[in-house]
């Protein structure tokens, strides 16, 4: 178990870099006594997602438009380099002391890099865990069995597909803790409602994380979900069973979503957005943002010409920790939501930003 004490504002984290555990401390006084009041930010980001893919080698056959999922990223457009494995070292030497894990990304699957392996094991060696998202395609045994050497964990994109089910299985039988990232919209809701109602998850699957679709890249506005819709009301409600949370995860755009409609879920077990706060993304051309999302990359620091901690403290990522810090003011909800996704806020299932009234529980 790896220890951090964060001097700037007084609190402790503990990772195990074995099971992914983390574990973080309430800020301390002087005497080193429990405020009892939440963190709001790290000194340093403990999860850093990293974009190594520049571009997606399966894009041109529009893999994830045929699987119903709208890539957020436009892989399906858009062509640019990958990370260099120089720029990726230059980020990763930063990193040792201070971030837990990294989230390996971008416009791609990043097991289809050419450094791949170089990049888990330049990763290990400073003392980070790194973990990542694949859609399977290209998985191989070769790469799955590196995969289970150095990452922590892995999640395979639910793209419906016989593929999907082999990358599935590929992980599991080398031991790789292997969850499901499934993007839950509009269009996915009737599935995601039999998933969870029928406990149709394949078998040795740690967790089906629930990711909230964006009207970002791809993402189409009228696949966004609307709290006022009766069966996005349901979907949520059937968290209230705690047989089906041991079945599944949300993102934390999702959080607004729980707290007004899985309303057995304890709020202190809910974990609000965390960009700019305890995590951060970094594009393949090294433009360090709040938040993947961040598309137009209003927030973005060059980390050619900044580093790591310049752009933790630069003023624009103080901006975009004022959305919020000043969101919904008088919320009861607000320390447990901080008002939602401040880069897309038409996600936030929240009734009193969609709709102007309270959702009332009725489950």
């Amino acid at each position: 178990m790896r220890k951090f004490k964060d001097r700037t504002y007084g609190f402790e984290t503990q990772f195990d870099a074995d099971t992914g555990l983390y574990i973080r401390s309430n800020v301390l006084n002087e005497n080193g006594e429990d405020t009892g009041e939440e963190p709001f930010m790290a000194e340093m980001p403990h999860l850093l997602d990293i974009g190594i893919m520049g571009h997606c080698d399966h894009g041109g056959s529009g893999l994830c438009v045929q699987s119903g999922v709208q890539c957020y990223q436009d892989g399906w457009h858009k062509h640019e380099p990958n990370m260099s494995l120089l720029d990726y070292k230059a980020i990763i030497r930063q990193c040792e002391g201070h971030v837990c894990q990294i989230a390996l990304g971008g416009r791609g699957d990043p097991d289809m890099h050419d450094d791949f392996e170089a990049i888990l094991v330049s990763t290990r060696e400073a003392g980070v865990v790194p973990n990542m998202t694949t859609s399977g395609l290209g998985l191989t045994s070769v790469k799955a069995r590196l995969i289970a050497e150095y990452c922590g964990a892995a999640a395979v994109s639910w793209y419906r597909s016989e593929y999907t089910l082999k990358a599935i299985a590929a992980l599991l039988d080398e031991g790789v803790h292997t969850n499901i990232h499934y993007v839950l919209s509009n269009q996915s809701l009737d599935e995601a409602i039999a998933l969870i109602e029928q406990k149709r998850i394949p078998k040795g699957i740690g967790r089906i994380i629930f990711l909230l679709h964006k009207p970002v890249g791809l993402g189409r506005q009228d696949n966004v979900l609307d709290i006022l819709n009766p069966k996005v009301r349901y979907f949520f409600g059937l968290f209230n069973d705690a047989e089906n949370c041991r079945i599944a995860g949300f993102d934390s755009c999702c959080v607004p979503g729980l707290l007004n409609m899985a309303w057995k879920v304890h709020p202190a077990s809910i974990e609000p957005c965390e960009g700019g706060r305890f995590s951060a993304y970094v594009t393949p051309d090294m433009q360090m943002l709040p938040c993947s999302f961040d598309q137009q990359q209003r927030w973005k620091v060059d980390l050619r010409r900044h580093t790591l901690l310049e752009a933790w403290n630069s003023k624009e990522f103080d901006e975009f920790r004022k959305i919020m810090r000043n969101s919904c003011p008088d919320c009861s909800l607000k320390g447990y939501c901080l008002g939602g996704c401040p880069v897309v806020p038409e996600i936030v299932l929240c009734g009193m930003i969609r709709g102007g009234k309270k959702i009332e529980n009725t489950n």
